[in-house]
């Protein structure tokens, strides 16, 4: 501990022998400096290269950052408190810059008393003579603290001069030649020419020289001779391959996924890139930038947005029973963890959990450090049962496959803008027909309808399909319903409702269904077509209640490609409401729509990415092709409806109209408006308006089939609204603490406040 006797007269335990040591040390301080100099110190004394690893090693266990190891409330880690007034009137500083007679650590660091020398010999520490005279001539020199050396940026350093210029050939050469003149040291002859090719073809591409080039090179007595070959190796695919195989392994780039499963990924493609960008010769600045963040580059290439893999590389899970968001988390810490590694030369994975005692990154700079990597729409878990590469992702067209693409969705959009002209065009035929037609709306007849009057053998029929009558597992039972007789379930059984329902995403289709919640549940499963929940990646379509509110999503691999709509408002519980899902295989968001009890329902876009499919496909290697069917209340680790009750549940191959939706739930107490039997004359009754959407659908369906095809790897890209991000405490995903904006570690380089 630093006991300090202060010139008021108040003695600290030392007593007042202290003070008279302090005027004996001044005294004596010519001397003492006097004789540095022939100890042979430095003449200019560095704080990081001579006193930083002193005051560490003898002073910081108890004048360092440890605030319950610190004694005599004295840090000697920081300048500020080093140089503040110390004691009752602040008449002392532990270090008075340029005056080591004022300096209280001077003082106890030279004193020959038990009692006050530092470091205490108790603690089997001592400084030698050279190293007090050292730190004598530092406090002499200005005690001047520096940032740890690794955050001090770089500056321009002056070339030394040497007595051999003439065998300098770089700039570099002079430092080397200056190291070997001080070492009474030659330069080694030139190695043989058979030995600089070795070593240059090694370096430059991993590789052996064959028998000609040794030859050739040997032969070739130019000046050039040696650039030229090193201009050829640089010119080589192999040059590329040798440096890629470097950046690989900073980058972790692996061909699976890691983990207990080790599943096979395929991130080739962005290898590929890494080898032609060497081989490019693509300057360092871009080759960091694009695979940083090329997707934020103003309208980014293929190439740019592709080099974004490098923050996709880390390893994922599918395991079952592992939490998404917690992977999720995992994730964008890898991501960080990365750039530390990589680009800053740093270990900062002791901030993710707490503020370090010796550790310039804080805990609140991991974090605005990670808020630049949290913002992808992304999934903890990789598929299970799926081959489904994980969003958001980027679409690797072969030769000639992207123009065909663009061609089909240009056809995709002139036929819907016909489908306008023609809709605007049928005012006054409409109107004729309308005249005509008293009661002109009938339904198109469902697909599949139950109505759950009779359950037998754990069957119940399906007026729709004779021969496919839907099955009950582990339960459902009968209760009354909206209609007759309903179906409740317990929230671990399920209805299979087997030949229904197989759309892919270009297929128009309609739901109806009658419904009785029991309580609002967080989440609950009213149907889908699927394999699994994010064991998939929830391929295929479902119906949700999230909060009693009710979504609905088709799906290829949530959340990154997919769409979802969800009602504004929660369904009332333990009454009755009629729902209804119709969706007219755009692919798009707003080709959705909920209609409650008949009336179009107000909803949120949640999800608004399809591009793939939506069904589970062989070619692809996905898992229980031909075994996925339509399902009621349930499904492989999610949550079901509760209590909740189920009645007349129909399927409908077609994008029911409203006028349709309103007739399905009973709303009959109202004629349909004008703007409602006018689309469903367009879908039902105009024979020209029929043909051209028959004409669309077959335009999507090929577009369908070109994109499932074509391959895709995993990239970033922004969500358009930021995900908020806060400080994890102690790095928990779900223990949040403060949010936090996007920013660099304030040690090294303080991010720009005008920056977005």
């Amino acid at each position: 501990m630093l006991y300090v006797t202060w010139p008021n007269g108040k003695a600290s335990p030392s007593g007042r022998l202290g003070a008279w040591l302090l005027w004996a040390a001044a005294v004596s301080l010519g001397l003492t400096l006097g004789s540095a100099h022939a100890a042979g110190l430095p003449g200019k004394v560095d704080f990081n290269f001579h006193i930083r690893p002193l005051l560490s090693d003898r002073c910081f266990k108890c004048h360092g950052p440890d605030e319950k190891a610190r004694k005599a409330k004295l840090r000697l880690d920081q300048a500020e408190n080093a140089y503040a007034a110390q004691g009752p009137k602040g008449g002392m500083r532990a270090l008075a810059p340029k005056h080591p007679e004022k300096s209280e650590v001077y003082r106890r660091i030279t004193s020959t008393d038990p009692d006050e020398v530092m470091p205490p010999p108790e603690s089997g520490l001592k400084l030698s003579p050279e190293e007090q005279q050292l730190i004598g001539r530092w406090i002499e020199q200005g005690a001047q603290y520096k940032p740890h050396w690794s955050l001090i940026p770089p500056g321009k350093v002056k070339v030394p001069r040497t007595q051999d210029g003439g065998k300098v050939r770089h700039p570099i050469d002079r430092f080397v030649l200056k190291r070997l003149e001080a070492e009474g040291l030659r330069l080694s002859p030139e190695a043989p020419r058979e030995a600089l090719i070795r070593r240059l073809s090694f370096d430059l591409t991993g590789l052996p020289p064959s028998l000609e080039e040794i030859d050739r090179f040997v032969a070739d007595r130019s000046p050039r001779a040696y650039e030229e070959l090193v201009d050829h190796l640089l010119g080589s695919q192999a040059y590329g391959e040798r440096q890629a195989n470097e950046w690989l392994d900073l980058a972790r780039y692996a061909d699976t996924y890691g983990y207990q499963a080790d599943v096979e990924r395929d991130l080739s493609p962005w290898r590929d890139w890494v080898i032609r960008a060497f081989n490019e010769n693509l300057p360092y600045d871009q080759f960091i930038t694009w695979q940083v963040a090329g997707d934020l580059l103003p309208a980014p290439t293929r190439d740019q947005v592709l080099a974004t893999a490098f923050n996709r590389l880390h390893r994922q899970t599918n395991e079952g029973g592992s939490i998404d968001e917690e992977f999720r988390v995992e994730y964008a810490a890898d991501r960080v963890h990365t750039v530390g590694t990589v680009f800053l030369g740093l270990t900062l994975e002791c901030a993710r959990c707490h503020d370090h005692k010796f550790d310039p990154i804080r805990q609140k700079d991991y974090y605005r450090l990670f808020a630049f990597f949290n913002n992808i729409d992304e999934s903890g878990l990789y598929s299970h049962f799926t081959q489904a590469t994980p969003s958001p992702s980027l679409l690797l067209y072969p030769e000639g496959v992207e123009a065909k693409h663009q061609e089909l969705r240009n056809r995709i959009k002139q036929q819907e803008r016909r489908l306008q002209d023609l809709a605007a065009a049928a005012r006054p035929a409409f109107e004729s027909w309308l005249k005509t037609n008293a009661a002109p709306v009938t339904a198109r007849p469902p697909a599949a309808s139950l109505s759950f009057e009779e359950v037998k053998d754990h069957t119940t029929p399906n007026a729709m399909l004779a021969n496919q009558p839907a099955t009950l597992v582990d339960g459902p039972v009968q209760v009354d319903g909206r209609v007759g007789r309903g179906l409740r379930f317990s929230g671990d059984n399920l209805l299979i409702c087997k030949g229904a329902g197989d759309f892919n995403r270009t297929t128009p289709f309609s739901f109806s269904l009658w419904l009785r919640p029991a309580a609002r549940q967080e989440r609950a499963v009213v149907f889908h077509r699927s394999r699994a929940w994010s064991d998939s990646g929830s391929r295929g379509y479902e119906l949700v209640l999230e909060g009693g509110r009710p979504a609905f999503g088709l799906i290829h691999f949530w959340p990154g490609n997919a769409i979802q709509v969800r009602a504004r408002a929660p369904l009332p519980t333990n009454q009755w409401t009629h729902v209804t899902i119709t969706y007219d295989g755009s692919s798009r968001a707003a080709g959705v729509r909920l209609y409650l009890n008949g009336a179009l329902a107000p909803v949120d876009v949640v999800r608004d990415n399809l591009f793939k499919d939506i069904l589970h496909r062989r070619e692809w290697g996905d898992a229980d092709v031909g075994g996925i069917e339509l399902t009621l209340a349930g499904r492989f680790r999610d949550s079901g409806f509760k209590d909740g009750v189920i009645d007349e549940f129909k399927v409908f191959a077609s994008c029911l109209t409203q006028a349709e939706v309103a007739q399905a739930a009973g709303v009959t107490r109202r004629a349909p408006d004008r703007e409602a039997l006018y689309a469903y004359y367009l879908q039902c009754v105009d024979g020209t308006y029929q043909a051209a959407l028959a004409q669309l659908q077959q335009a999507r369906a090929a577009e369908n089939q070109l994109v499932n095809d074509v391959k895709e790897i995993m990239v970033m890209k922004e969500m358009l609204a930021r995900r908020p991000t806060f400080v994890l405490k102690r790095g928990a995903y779900d223990a949040p603490g403060e949010l936090v904006e996007p920013g660099t570690p304030e040690a090294i380089l303080r991010f720009p406040p005008k920056l977005p």
